[in-house]
């Protein structure tokens, strides 16, 4: 900025911006727009260029946006720009058994109509999602992007923060939030460490056509290699989930398209007929990664700069647009009230939010996939026979319906469809 912006709250040190978002991600760029809509000067600091973003291919990439998800989307304007794109998730359907065998006759079954709210979410593409944020983003006030930039140093003092960029320029602000990833930067360089490890597995993404429609039903398929998500896309067409052993992955992914089918093929089944692919396919190794604080001085983290999980319940990116929706919150109340929203007392409000929540998703989606991604006759036999008396159960049932539209704990407001 020419004008540097100067701050009562800050003895008199002058600000190029508000906050600095370091990642050009889903998440940091949905966070820098929701601040810049409540009139904080934000700014966003990625290493790739807008165009790339913006014009990838299609990868096979796509997500399963809970309900409470699609709400923020709406609530900071970008909803409207992907609906036409959205499939809703009707129905989930949980089996278990091994490839070519078919599953289990034991299984749960969960029906949106059980909940009054409606779907309990929807499928986006990628590239659809990205392009409405990007758009929205080149076209909002108060936001400013730094492409092919990335911050090398940081320095967190007294009343603000200032970080060094590659390109030897210095950004002053009041509070930086790594969206940077895993392998966070932001986060190392703050000191903070990491719990993790690797599952030794490694996902087979793709998107196919079939000759049957899927009604909006998503399965999970568990095998003892990993589990298999067939989640609905629009028209007849569905987002791939493959886990397997990182060898088995290797193998598989290297192969020519036709025989990469026919290795999915009994893996997949016949109950929606033909398939074939229907767009690039795409790899990523498989591990949990939760960093042990998701705060430091005038520092915030979200989405996977805090908390990586397993896909095995497709939370990952809902996980991390609860944290944008609380951080967003908590800043733009502490904002309203004239408060110094980078300081010490709004992080910790947003870290004793969040952290809990994010913990407890990371156990739980480690857990289930050392449950389900093994062949331990026994442990079938009693998962098998958990997974059926769920299903026999209304109550629990629901329950399991209302987690996964992301109804359940303690909502930040454009989670529950009120604006920030």
């Amino acid at each position: 900025m020419d004008n540097p912006l100067p701050c009562a709250l800050c003895n008199g040190m002058e600000f190029d911006h508000d906050i600095a978002v370091i990642g050009g991600g889903l998440n940091g760029t949905a966070l820098a727009l929701a601040l810049a809509q409540i009139g904080l000067d934000v700014c966003v600091i990625d290493p790739h260029p807008v165009k790339l973003r913006k014009n990838a291919g299609f990868d096979g990439r796509s997500y399963a946006l809970a309900l409470t998800s699609t709400r923020l989307l709406d609530g900071i304007g970008l909803w409207d720009a992907v609906a036409d794109h959205a499939q809703p998730m009707l129905q989930i359907k949980v089996t278990d058994g091994r490839a070519g065998e078919g599953p289990s006759p034991l299984s749960m079954q969960f029906d949106h109509a059980e909940i009054e709210e409606g779907p309990m979410g929807y499928m986006v593409e990628d590239r659809h999602l990205r392009r409405a944020l990007l758009d929205a983003v080149g076209a909002a006030k108060g936001l400013t992007r730094y492409d092919r930039q990335s911050v090398v140093a940081q320095d967190a003092a007294g009343a603000g923060i200032a970080l060094t960029l590659d390109t030897g320029k210095t950004l002053r602000t009041r509070l930086a939030v790594g969206a940077d990833g895993r392998r966070s930067d932001t986060a190392a360089r703050a000191g903070i460490k990491r719990i993790g490890w690797s599952y030794g597995q490694t996902a087979l993404v793709c998107a196919i056509s079939h000759a049957e429609p899927h009604h909006g039903i998503a399965h999970q398929f568990f095998m003892p290699p990993g589990p298999l998500a067939i989640l609905p896309l629009t028209g007849n067409r569905s987002s791939i989930v493959w886990s397997e052993t990182a060898t088995n992955a290797a193998a598989i992914h290297g192969l020519p398209d036709a025989a990469y089918l026919d290795v999915l093929r009994p893996r997949f089944g016949s109950f929606l007929g033909e398939i074939s692919l229907a767009g690039a396919r795409y790899t990523y190794p498989l591990g949990l990664s939760l960093a042990h604080q998701m705060i430091a001085p005038r520092i915030a983290l979200v989405g996977d700069a805090a908390h990586g999980v397993h896909p095995i319940a497709g939370q990952g990116l809902n996980a991390g647009l609860r944290d944008i929706a609380a951080l967003a919150e908590v800043l733009a109340d502490a904002h309203r009230r004239g408060e110094d929203f980078g300081a010490e007392t709004a992080l910790i409000q947003y870290q004793t939010w969040r952290r809990f929540d994010n913990a407890t998703l990371a156990l739980a989606t480690d857990g289930f996939n050392r449950l389900f991604s093994n062949d331990n006759p026994i442990i079938r036999m009693a998962r098998d026979i958990g997974m059926g008396a769920i299903n026999a159960m209304p109550g629990l049932r629901r329950g399991f319906i209302r987690e996964a539209a992301g109804l359940t704990g303690d909502l930040p407001r454009l989670m529950r469809g009120q604006p920030l």
